[in-house]
């Protein structure tokens, strides 16, 4: 069941999630060749801290860090490390923040430097793939009409 939301517990998701956002857009910017991901982990961990929440992420079934940051082939949920980002890299990152009682929770895949076509065209396409099955995500529709128009899509 669902439950609904007061005003007060709408406000605390709305700021969560915002708070999200704002890390991971700094953990975009900081993605240039010459940074190392474990650098972008730690700006990420003070920033959701300096904002009076804490990184969703970290400690969470024993994950050490407090985003997830996936370099070029690796799927989903990359441990920050020593790994410095490199002219042509594809870095994804996920980043989640939890804030009076409610998780914000969103991720973004960003080029660094100069990266390929086929790179940008795998960005592109996933990105918008996300937004077409986005149109189905309303009462009335199932996950399965989501998931097919994505494929439909790619």
């Amino acid at each position: 069941m669902i439950a609904i939301k007061n005003e007060r517990e709408l406000v605390s998701m709305r700021k969560a999630c915002k708070i999200t956002a704002a890390a991971r857009a700094l953990a975009g910017e900081m993605v240039r060749p010459g940074v190392s991901t474990k650098q972008i982990d730690k700006a990420v961990h003070d920033f959701i801290v300096a904002q009076g929440a804490k990184p969703s992420f970290l400690k969470y079934h024993g994950y050490p860090a407090s985003v997830c940051i996936s370099v070029n082939d690796t799927v989903i949920h990359g441990i920050p490390g020593g790994y410095v980002l490199r002219d042509g890299d594809i870095v994804s990152i996920d980043v989640g923040a939890y804030y009076e009682g409610f998780h914000g929770d969103c991720a973004a895949t960003f080029p660094c430097g100069a990266i390929s076509t086929q790179a940008q065209q795998l960005i592109d396409v996933t990105k918008q793939s996300f937004f077409e099955g986005l149109r189905f995500a309303t009462p009335g529709h199932r996950v399965s009409d989501i998931s097919h128009d994505i494929q439909t899509y790619v």
